[in-house]
């Protein structure tokens, strides 16, 4: 049978316990069709990059499906259907991933990063405005007003004849 992931995005108002019912929904749905979901991911609830239906916020739930796509066109007729969906996306995958979706991998190494450590801009070492003129990456280009008497030149004979009308 053709594998498939589905996203779906359900409104804010909905709680997360009915998320989880509509979730167990689908995927009864899809048992019923001769298909089976082999991972349900509850993402959590997500800023929307714009506002869906007056929604700033949604719910986030990821499918692996293992599906005819008879089944799959049925999901997706009552997710059109159900007004608590605000968008959904099903997309045919060559193979399906057993392991957590980089989504949840994501939120999960945000506690391994460092803070910043009370600096703005990184400090001297990363390039901030406490960086020293002779750093690591050699001098700042911006240390002064400085033009090279070629450039001099040749800016002082193209400014002699424009603006003037005779």
């Amino acid at each position: 049978m053709p594998l498939y992931e589905n996203v779906f995005i359900a409104r804010q108002d909905v709680s997360a316990a009915q998320v989880d019912a509509m979730t167990d929904r689908f995927s009864d749905l899809i048992k019923e069709q001769g298909g089976e979901v082999t991972k349900k991911e509850y993402w959590g609830l997500r800023n929307l990059a714009y506002r869906i239906k007056k929604n700033r916020k949604g719910h986030y739930v990821l499918f692996n499906i293992d599906a005819p796509s008879e089944a799959v066109l049925e999901l997706e007729r009552n997710m059109r259907i159900n007004e608590d969906v605000l968008r959904y996306l099903t997309v045919r995958v060559p193979e399906l991933e057993t392991d957590q979706s980089i989504v949840l991998r994501s939120r999960g190494s945000r506690d391994d990063r460092g803070g910043r450590g009370g600096r703005r801009f990184g400090g001297p070492d990363r390039g901030g405005p406490d960086r020293d003129r002779g750093g690591p990456r050699g001098p700042r280009r911006d240390s002064g007003p400085e033009e090279r008497p070629a450039e001099k030149a040749a800016a002082t004979s193209d400014d002699s004849g424009k603006g003037k009308e005779t």
